[in-house]
């Protein structure tokens, strides 16, 4: 293995010659932190070990996004960038399935190439709505594997991200039905104001709003994974 002096001239070198000179020289020393050479504390780290670390900078960055300046968002957008380059690092060390960050950018490339055939075939679409409906459609093929449309929803989202995404992907299976008249909301703020009212008065009632909302979603999970079962069954007979 070369030196970390080698490879910092072999970096400065290959600076001088590449379009993305700091993303470069970010991938070669994070490798040098995690060589033998390196960074005791880097090191001896592991993808979950690191897990903690990634959610702090990625609500970082939602905050920097929302009320930050310009440079706030670029240094969260660095942080962000940094663990994924950390867990690209450890992966390309595993002995068992290896990939790295080059490996990782080719994946998602070829995923969007796939999906913009409007763009990058011969596939047509001219507006949003068709976008989405060929995307939805390219990806369903992706996953053909799945046997429900649940399936993938990450189950750390937090309640209500989990309920929307729930809602969002059971609409083709069930339709919910709101429990009695709800008030229709002129805009976003108007909707925090009542959800952060229902916040505060199951807090006053003694009531946890997470938990009451996560349950609901679980119920309405299972609801949605007995009609596709209801389906299924009438699709096989």
């Amino acid at each position: 293995m070369p030196s970390i002096r080698r490879r910092w001239r072999l970096t400065r070198q290959t600076r001088a010659m590449s379009s993305h000179p700091g993303l470069d020289s970010l991938i070669s020393n994070m490798a040098t932190l995690r060589s033998e050479e390196g960074c005791p504390w880097d090191r001896e780290q592991t993808h979950d070990s690191l897990v903690g670390y990634l959610l702090e900078e990625v609500f970082e960055l939602i905050e920097a996004l929302e009320s930050g300046s310009a440079a706030d968002v670029k240094e969260e957008l660095g942080d962000v960038l940094y663990q994924l380059l950390f867990h690209a690092d450890i992966a390309a060390a595993s002995e068992s399935e290896p990939f790295d960050i080059d490996d990782v950018a080719g994946a998602v490339d070829d995923k969007m190439r796939t999906r913009h055939p409007h763009v990058f075939a011969q596939g047509e679409a001219t507006t949003v709505a068709e976008v989405t409906a060929k995307w939805e459609e390219i990806k369903a093929t992706e996953k053909a594997q799945r046997t429900s449309v649940l399936e993938g929803i990450p189950e750390k989202l937090s309640a209500l991200a989990r309920a929307a995404s729930v809602h969002k992907r059971s609409r083709e299976v069930v339709v919910f039905t709101p429990p009695g008249e709800l008030p229709e909301f002129s805009g976003e703020e108007e909707l925090g104001e009542l959800l952060f009212a229902l916040v505060a008065k199951a807090r006053a009632q003694g009531l946890d709003a997470e938990k009451a909302l996560r349950a609901r979603t679980r119920a309405f999970e299972a609801l949605v994974e007995e009609h596709e079962r209801t389906l299924g069954r009438k699709n096989g007979a």
